[in-house]
């Protein structure tokens, strides 16, 4: 999948980003990538990954680690499925690929209301490993082409931003007010740039090709020989599942005007594999967290996370609250 990928010239990537969402200063290669597999079944029964989604955008890098270190210190029998790379280590990847050579107080975690999001321990971990401050983006200031926030009561410039807002996700939040737009000329360094949150993306699934990646098309290029009971309708940008469909209709698709939009991707069975106490089956899907250093070739795999559903689309928000064995979760893997 990487390899395709890397195949892909910048003009067919940069097709991918809606016009009013063009971030000038763009970058060869994003930062952060995360590929979502699906842990299915195929037609022998076999137990095989599916991939679901990928996103060159950050996800939970510092809690996942946290937790990975939590579950071994509670339960000391899996000390020896460790992974490899010390937690030293770790953070050190992450200090240079997020603040580089600068001053932690010139480097901003910047998100939209940080408080109130869902991933905010994400942020308070990232803050107390690397020491840079979660912000939100009302209280950005411009002066020029360049960027500042209050710290410790003193007005400091911003040199790199840890960028975790999804930008196309700002036209949704009313009466926001900036004092910056993400498009205006600045004298930041972005990680990772805002521009590949669409670049990698549910975009290019119709394009990769592989055992493990089930069939897509975009909306507009559906063939009339395909069923389309045997698939999923998926908008190219949403977030969290959003906008999903799981049983699409023709009425359904004549609804939909924006159609350069919408994928339709080929169904894949997860397997209820994880028998809980009340003997109920949980199904899951494992996504790899990479990281990008501008200097290396390819990304290099740092922690994963797992998701655990009872529900028909595996997304802590459509889980039922009384269930069991549901929600984020984190998996250990064998040495060989």
């Amino acid at each position: 999948i990487i390899t395709q990928i890397k195949q892909m010239s910048p003009e067919e990537l940069s097709k991918a980003i809606p016009e009013h969402c063009n971030v000038p200063n763009d970058t060869k290669q994003p930062h952060f990538f995360t590929i979502d597999f699906g842990i299915c079944q195929n037609e022998k029964g076999e137990i095989v990954p599916q991939l679901i989604e990928l996103q060159a955008f950050p996800t939970l890098y510092c809690f996942q680690k946290e937790l990975h270190n939590s579950l071994i210190q509670e339960y000391p029998f899996l000390e020896e499925l460790r992974p490899e790379m010390s937690d030293e280590v770790y953070y050190e990847e992450l200090k240079k690929l997020i603040v580089g050579d600068e001053n932690p107080e010139n480097v901003i975690l910047l998100e939209i209301y940080p408080d109130q999001q869902k991933t905010n321990i994400d942020f308070y971990l990232t803050e107390k490993r690397l020491g840079i401050k979660p912000v939100c983006l009302t209280k950005v200031k411009k002066e020029g082409n360049k960027l500042y926030y209050e710290n410790n009561g003193k007005l400091t410039e911003i040199k790199r931003i840890y960028n975790r807002v999804i930008f196309d996700e700002l036209d949704h939040i009313p009466d926001l007010k900036t004092d910056f737009d993400f498009r205006d000329e600045l004298d930041v360094k972005w990680i990772t740039h805002p521009n590949w949150f669409f670049k990698i993306s549910k975009y290019i699934l119709p394009k990769l090709h592989h055992e493990f990646v089930p069939k897509s098309y975009f909306l507009n290029d559906f063939p009339q020989s395909e069923s389309l009971a045997n698939f999923v309708l998926k908008p190219l940008f949403s977030f969290a599942g959003s906008g999903v469909n799981l049983n699409p209709t023709q009425e359904d698709l004549a609804e939909i005007d924006d159609r350069d939009n919408y994928i339709l991707q080929r169904k894949v069975i997860y397997a209820p594999l994880f028998k809980d106490p009340n003997n109920e089956f949980s199904k899951a899907e494992i996504r790899l967290l990479y990281i990008w250093h501008e200097d290396e070739d390819r990304p290099k795999l740092m922690e994963h996370l797992v998701r655990m559903t009872k529900a028909a689309m595996v997304n802590v928000d459509f889980n039922k609250k009384d269930a069991i064995w549901i929600g984020g979760s984190t998996a250990f893997f064998e040495k060989v």
